[in-house]
Protein backbone atom coordinates (compact mmCIF):
# COMPACT_ATOMS: atom_id res chain seq x y z
CA UNK A 1 0.00 0.00 0.00
CA UNK A 2 1.40 3.23 -0.98
CA UNK A 3 0.40 6.49 -0.56
CA UNK A 4 -0.32 7.58 -3.77
CA UNK A 5 -2.60 5.05 -4.05
CA UNK A 6 -4.60 5.99 -1.45
CA UNK A 7 -4.52 9.40 -2.57
CA UNK A 8 -5.50 8.60 -6.08
CA UNK A 9 -8.86 6.26 -4.26
CA UNK A 10 -9.99 9.70 -2.20
CA UNK A 11 -9.63 12.28 -5.59
CA UNK A 12 -11.93 9.74 -7.10
CA UNK A 13 -14.89 9.98 -4.78
CA UNK A 14 -16.26 12.85 -6.42
CA UNK A 15 -17.34 10.25 -9.31
CA UNK A 16 -19.92 8.14 -7.00
CA UNK A 17 -23.27 9.03 -5.94
CA UNK A 18 -24.40 6.81 -2.90
CA UNK A 19 -28.36 5.80 -1.63
CA UNK A 20 -28.02 5.50 2.19
CA UNK A 21 -31.28 3.98 3.92
CA UNK A 22 -31.54 3.71 7.61
CA UNK A 23 -32.25 4.76 11.15
CA UNK A 24 -32.36 8.91 11.23
CA UNK A 25 -32.18 10.51 14.31
CA UNK A 26 -31.67 13.94 15.71
CA UNK A 27 -28.59 14.19 17.78
CA UNK A 28 -28.90 17.47 20.25
CA UNK A 29 -25.94 19.03 22.85
CA UNK A 30 -25.66 20.39 25.68
CA UNK A 31 -22.81 22.47 26.17
CA UNK A 32 -21.53 23.39 29.64
CA UNK A 33 -19.23 23.90 32.80
CA UNK A 34 -19.01 21.44 35.57
CA UNK A 35 -18.78 23.70 38.75
CA UNK A 36 -20.00 22.15 41.59
CA UNK A 37 -21.52 19.13 43.03
CA UNK A 38 -25.28 19.66 43.68
CA UNK A 39 -26.66 19.76 47.13
CA UNK A 40 -29.83 17.92 46.56
CA UNK A 41 -27.80 14.89 45.03
CA UNK A 42 -24.28 13.57 44.91
CA UNK A 43 -24.31 14.49 40.64
CA UNK A 44 -22.69 17.54 39.15
CA UNK A 45 -24.29 20.55 38.12
CA UNK A 46 -23.88 21.60 34.35
CA UNK A 47 -24.38 25.16 33.88
CA UNK A 48 -25.41 25.34 29.95
CA UNK A 49 -23.83 27.76 27.90
CA UNK A 50 -25.57 26.63 24.59
CA UNK A 51 -27.28 24.00 22.74
CA UNK A 52 -27.09 22.41 19.61
CA UNK A 53 -28.47 19.78 16.97
CA UNK A 54 -27.35 17.77 14.54
CA UNK A 55 -29.19 14.87 12.31
CA UNK A 56 -27.59 11.36 13.52
CA UNK A 57 -27.73 7.65 13.15
CA UNK A 58 -28.25 7.03 9.01
CA UNK A 59 -28.45 10.97 8.71
CA UNK A 60 -24.95 11.26 10.26
CA UNK A 61 -24.10 8.63 7.41
CA UNK A 62 -25.03 10.49 4.84
CA UNK A 63 -23.13 13.48 6.35
CA UNK A 64 -20.13 11.89 5.97
CA UNK A 65 -20.28 10.57 2.47
CA UNK A 66 -21.24 13.96 1.48
CA UNK A 67 -17.94 15.42 2.99
CA UNK A 68 -16.05 12.87 1.30
CA UNK A 69 -17.48 14.40 -2.09
CA UNK A 70 -19.74 11.56 -3.14
CA UNK A 71 -23.78 13.19 -4.15
CA UNK A 72 -26.12 11.01 -1.29
CA UNK A 73 -29.70 10.58 -1.06
CA UNK A 74 -31.19 9.68 2.07
CA UNK A 75 -33.96 7.00 3.13
CA UNK A 76 -35.38 6.61 6.27
CA UNK A 77 -38.49 7.97 8.39
CA UNK A 78 -39.33 10.43 11.13
CA UNK A 79 -42.00 11.36 13.18
CA UNK A 80 -44.29 13.92 12.92
CA UNK A 81 -43.13 16.34 15.47
CA UNK A 82 -40.80 19.12 16.89
CA UNK A 83 -37.82 17.10 16.17
CA UNK A 84 -38.74 15.74 12.92
CA UNK A 85 -38.61 19.66 12.06
CA UNK A 86 -35.44 20.27 13.52
CA UNK A 87 -33.83 16.67 11.72
CA UNK A 88 -34.79 18.11 8.15
CA UNK A 89 -34.16 21.70 8.86
CA UNK A 90 -30.72 19.83 9.74
CA UNK A 91 -30.31 18.01 6.75
CA UNK A 92 -31.68 20.87 4.24
CA UNK A 93 -28.52 23.28 6.05
CA UNK A 94 -26.38 20.69 5.38
CA UNK A 95 -27.36 20.19 1.70
CA UNK A 96 -28.70 16.49 1.98
CA UNK A 97 -30.88 15.25 -0.23
CA UNK A 98 -33.47 14.56 2.24
CA UNK A 99 -36.90 14.06 -0.26
CA UNK A 100 -37.06 10.40 0.58
CA UNK A 101 -37.84 10.80 4.02
CA UNK A 102 -40.85 9.53 4.93
CA UNK A 103 -43.25 11.16 7.61
CA UNK A 104 -44.64 8.06 10.02
CA UNK A 105 -47.22 10.19 12.64
CA UNK A 106 -47.19 6.64 14.53
CA UNK A 107 -44.02 7.15 15.65
CA UNK A 108 -42.08 10.05 17.31
CA UNK A 109 -38.03 11.27 15.97
CA UNK A 110 -35.55 9.25 17.57
CA UNK A 111 -33.04 11.96 19.80
CA UNK A 112 -30.31 11.31 21.69
CA UNK A 113 -29.67 14.61 23.98
CA UNK A 114 -26.16 14.59 25.38
CA UNK A 115 -24.84 16.79 28.25
CA UNK A 116 -21.22 17.66 27.86
CA UNK A 117 -19.10 19.62 30.29
CA UNK A 118 -14.97 20.63 29.60
CA UNK A 119 -15.32 18.46 26.74
CA UNK A 120 -16.12 15.08 28.25
CA UNK A 121 -19.99 13.66 28.10
CA UNK A 122 -21.50 13.56 30.86
CA UNK A 123 -24.69 11.93 30.33
CA UNK A 124 -26.84 10.67 27.72
CA UNK A 125 -31.05 11.14 27.31
CA UNK A 126 -32.67 8.64 24.52
CA UNK A 127 -35.96 8.95 23.28
CA UNK A 128 -37.47 6.33 20.77
CA UNK A 129 -39.69 4.20 19.87
CA UNK A 130 -37.80 1.10 18.52
CA UNK A 131 -40.77 -1.10 17.49
CA UNK A 132 -40.59 -1.81 13.94
CA UNK A 133 -42.27 -0.01 11.37
CA UNK A 134 -45.56 -0.86 9.57
CA UNK A 135 -45.93 -2.66 6.84
CA UNK A 136 -47.22 0.32 4.87
CA UNK A 137 -44.44 2.77 5.69
CA UNK A 138 -41.53 0.04 4.53
CA UNK A 139 -43.35 -0.43 1.45
CA UNK A 140 -42.81 3.32 1.18
CA UNK A 141 -39.12 2.72 1.93
CA UNK A 142 -38.64 0.36 -0.78
CA UNK A 143 -40.40 2.32 -3.42
CA UNK A 144 -38.13 5.19 -2.38
CA UNK A 145 -34.82 3.28 -2.60
CA UNK A 146 -36.23 2.08 -6.15
CA UNK A 147 -36.48 5.70 -7.40
CA UNK A 148 -33.30 6.83 -6.04
CA UNK A 149 -30.84 3.73 -6.23
CA UNK A 150 -30.86 4.06 -10.11
CA UNK A 151 -28.59 6.18 -10.05
CA UNK A 152 -26.20 5.47 -7.53
CA UNK A 153 -22.78 3.64 -7.42
CA UNK A 154 -23.74 2.02 -4.15
CA UNK A 155 -26.34 1.36 -1.98
CA UNK A 156 -25.57 1.80 2.23
CA UNK A 157 -27.61 0.14 4.83
CA UNK A 158 -27.23 1.91 8.36
CA UNK A 159 -29.23 -0.25 11.05
CA UNK A 160 -29.14 1.69 14.46
CA UNK A 161 -32.01 -1.22 16.10
CA UNK A 162 -34.37 1.71 15.77
CA UNK A 163 -37.01 0.04 13.99
CA UNK A 164 -37.00 1.50 10.29
CA UNK A 165 -35.09 -1.34 8.98
CA UNK A 166 -37.12 -4.92 8.87
CA UNK A 167 -35.63 -7.83 7.03
CA UNK A 168 -38.24 -7.24 3.68
CA UNK A 169 -36.48 -3.20 3.70
CA UNK A 170 -32.69 -4.68 4.00
CA UNK A 171 -33.65 -7.36 1.79
CA UNK A 172 -35.41 -5.37 -0.65
CA UNK A 173 -31.89 -2.70 -0.45
CA UNK A 174 -29.59 -5.74 -1.28
CA UNK A 175 -31.59 -7.02 -3.92
CA UNK A 176 -32.03 -3.81 -5.43
CA UNK A 177 -28.16 -3.63 -5.47
CA UNK A 178 -27.64 -6.66 -6.74
CA UNK A 179 -30.00 -5.78 -9.80
CA UNK A 180 -28.32 -2.52 -10.65
CA UNK A 181 -24.85 -4.13 -10.47
CA UNK A 182 -23.87 -1.83 -7.66
CA UNK A 183 -22.21 -2.90 -4.12
CA UNK A 184 -24.30 -2.93 -1.13
CA UNK A 185 -23.22 -2.73 2.17
CA UNK A 186 -24.48 -2.95 5.71
CA UNK A 187 -23.41 -1.49 9.19
CA UNK A 188 -25.04 -4.00 10.86
CA UNK A 189 -26.38 -4.43 14.68
CA UNK A 190 -26.40 -8.08 15.90
CA UNK A 191 -29.81 -8.36 15.24
CA UNK A 192 -30.11 -7.55 11.36
CA UNK A 193 -26.73 -9.98 10.84
CA UNK A 194 -29.30 -12.54 10.17
CA UNK A 195 -31.14 -10.73 7.37
CA UNK A 196 -27.96 -9.44 4.79
CA UNK A 197 -27.19 -12.68 2.74
CA UNK A 198 -26.13 -11.52 -0.58
CA UNK A 199 -24.60 -8.11 0.73
CA UNK A 200 -21.20 -7.13 -0.45
CA UNK A 201 -20.05 -5.69 2.78
CA UNK A 202 -20.97 -6.20 6.01
CA UNK A 203 -19.50 -4.26 8.89
CA UNK A 204 -19.84 -4.48 12.94
CA UNK A 205 -17.69 -3.71 15.59
CA UNK A 206 -16.29 -6.88 17.74
CA UNK A 207 -18.72 -6.60 20.40
CA UNK A 208 -21.14 -7.07 17.83
CA UNK A 209 -19.34 -9.97 16.53
CA UNK A 210 -18.91 -11.76 19.66
CA UNK A 211 -22.82 -10.76 20.64
CA UNK A 212 -24.08 -12.22 17.14
CA UNK A 213 -21.89 -15.65 17.27
CA UNK A 214 -21.23 -15.94 20.45
CA UNK A 215 -17.97 -17.26 19.40
CA UNK A 216 -15.43 -16.53 21.72
CA UNK A 217 -12.39 -16.30 19.07
CA UNK A 218 -13.80 -12.85 18.46
CA UNK A 219 -12.31 -12.10 22.09
CA UNK A 220 -9.09 -13.83 21.88
CA UNK A 221 -6.12 -12.58 19.18
CA UNK A 222 -5.07 -16.25 18.49
CA UNK A 223 -8.65 -17.53 17.49
CA UNK A 224 -9.79 -14.42 15.69
CA UNK A 225 -8.62 -14.77 12.18
CA UNK A 226 -10.91 -18.21 12.38
CA UNK A 227 -14.25 -16.79 13.93
CA UNK A 228 -14.52 -14.14 11.22
CA UNK A 229 -14.31 -16.10 8.37
CA UNK A 230 -17.02 -18.49 10.24
CA UNK A 231 -19.28 -15.65 10.83
CA UNK A 232 -18.47 -14.27 7.21
CA UNK A 233 -19.85 -17.53 5.99
CA UNK A 234 -22.73 -17.77 8.36
CA UNK A 235 -24.02 -13.94 7.63
CA UNK A 236 -23.74 -14.88 3.32
CA UNK A 237 -21.72 -11.46 2.90
CA UNK A 238 -18.56 -11.21 0.15
CA UNK A 239 -17.08 -9.38 2.37
CA UNK A 240 -16.79 -8.50 6.63
CA UNK A 241 -15.26 -5.95 8.30
CA UNK A 242 -14.77 -5.82 11.91
CA UNK A 243 -14.33 -2.78 13.78
CA UNK A 244 -11.79 -3.31 16.71
CA UNK A 245 -11.10 0.02 18.70
CA UNK A 246 -7.30 0.61 19.36
CA UNK A 247 -6.57 -2.45 17.54
CA UNK A 248 -8.01 -1.35 14.07
CA UNK A 249 -9.76 -3.42 11.94
CA UNK A 250 -9.76 -6.87 10.17
CA UNK A 251 -11.06 -8.09 6.75
CA UNK A 252 -12.79 -11.51 5.94
CA UNK A 253 -13.34 -11.82 2.39
CA UNK A 254 -14.37 -15.14 0.11
CA UNK A 255 -11.24 -16.97 -1.14
CA UNK A 256 -8.51 -14.52 0.78
CA UNK A 257 -6.43 -14.49 3.67
CA UNK A 258 -7.69 -12.25 6.06
CA UNK A 259 -6.70 -9.01 6.34
CA UNK A 260 -5.56 -6.88 9.80
CA UNK A 261 -4.97 -2.92 9.32
CA UNK A 262 -3.79 -1.11 12.37
CA UNK A 263 -5.35 1.87 13.84
CA UNK A 264 -3.47 5.06 13.57
CA UNK A 265 -2.04 6.69 17.05
CA UNK A 266 -4.08 9.43 18.07
CA UNK A 267 -5.33 10.72 20.88
CA UNK A 268 -9.05 10.04 21.34
CA UNK A 269 -11.45 12.90 22.36
CA UNK A 270 -14.61 11.01 21.55
CA UNK A 271 -15.63 7.63 19.68
CA UNK A 272 -19.15 8.73 18.93
CA UNK A 273 -19.83 8.26 15.37
CA UNK A 274 -16.47 6.73 14.49
CA UNK A 275 -18.43 3.78 12.65
CA UNK A 276 -20.61 6.10 10.60
CA UNK A 277 -16.85 7.43 9.30
CA UNK A 278 -15.67 4.21 8.49
CA UNK A 279 -18.43 2.27 6.85
CA UNK A 280 -19.23 5.91 4.72
CA UNK A 281 -15.26 5.42 3.62
CA UNK A 282 -15.54 1.88 3.09
CA UNK A 283 -18.76 2.63 0.70
CA UNK A 284 -17.57 5.41 -0.86
CA UNK A 285 -14.21 2.96 -1.66
CA UNK A 286 -16.31 0.54 -2.79
CA UNK A 287 -18.01 2.59 -5.18
CA UNK A 288 -15.33 4.00 -6.85
CA UNK A 289 -13.60 0.72 -7.28
CA UNK A 290 -11.00 0.26 -4.41
CA UNK A 291 -10.38 -3.15 -3.19
CA UNK A 292 -10.04 -4.30 0.22
CA UNK A 293 -6.77 -3.28 1.12
CA UNK A 294 -7.08 -0.08 -0.16
CA UNK A 295 -10.74 0.77 1.29
CA UNK A 296 -9.74 -0.51 4.89
CA UNK A 297 -6.68 1.50 4.63
CA UNK A 298 -8.62 4.35 4.26
CA UNK A 299 -11.15 3.66 6.73
CA UNK A 300 -8.88 3.25 9.29
CA UNK A 301 -7.01 6.68 8.43
CA UNK A 302 -10.83 8.49 8.25
CA UNK A 303 -11.47 7.05 11.87
CA UNK A 304 -8.44 8.72 13.35
CA UNK A 305 -9.57 11.88 12.45
CA UNK A 306 -13.16 11.85 13.71
CA UNK A 307 -12.16 10.16 17.30
CA UNK A 308 -9.69 13.25 17.82
CA UNK A 309 -13.09 15.42 17.92
CA UNK A 310 -15.66 15.87 20.54
CA UNK A 311 -19.32 14.53 19.23
CA UNK A 312 -20.53 12.69 16.51
CA UNK A 313 -18.56 14.28 13.35
CA UNK A 314 -17.64 13.49 9.89
CA UNK A 315 -14.26 13.74 7.74
CA UNK A 316 -13.80 15.45 4.94
CA UNK A 317 -11.64 14.42 1.58
CA UNK A 318 -9.14 16.90 2.60
CA UNK A 319 -9.05 15.83 6.35
CA UNK A 320 -8.34 12.51 4.90
CA UNK A 321 -5.89 13.26 3.00
CA UNK A 322 -4.14 15.10 5.73
CA UNK A 323 -4.72 11.76 7.83
CA UNK A 324 -2.72 9.72 5.13
CA UNK A 325 0.11 12.25 4.34
CA UNK A 326 0.41 12.22 8.24
CA UNK A 327 0.40 8.09 8.19
CA UNK A 328 3.16 7.72 5.76
CA UNK A 329 5.36 10.96 7.01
Amino acid sequence: MTRESLLWAIDKFAEARATVVGDLMLDRYMWGRATRISPESPVMVVEVDRETAVPGGAANVAANLLALGLGVSLVGVRGDDEAGAALMDGLRAAHLEADGVIVDPDRPTTVKTRVVAQSQQVVRFDREVREPIGASVAERIGESLVERSGRSSAVLVSDYAKGALTPDVVGRAIALAGQLGIPSLVNAKPASLGWIRGATVATVNQSEAHAFSGDPGFLAEEQIREAGDTLREAVGVRTLVVTRGPEGMMVWSEGVEPLQVEAHKVPVYDVAGAGDTVVSVLTAAFATGSDNETATWLAAAAAAVVVGKLGVATCSAEELRQSVETWFA
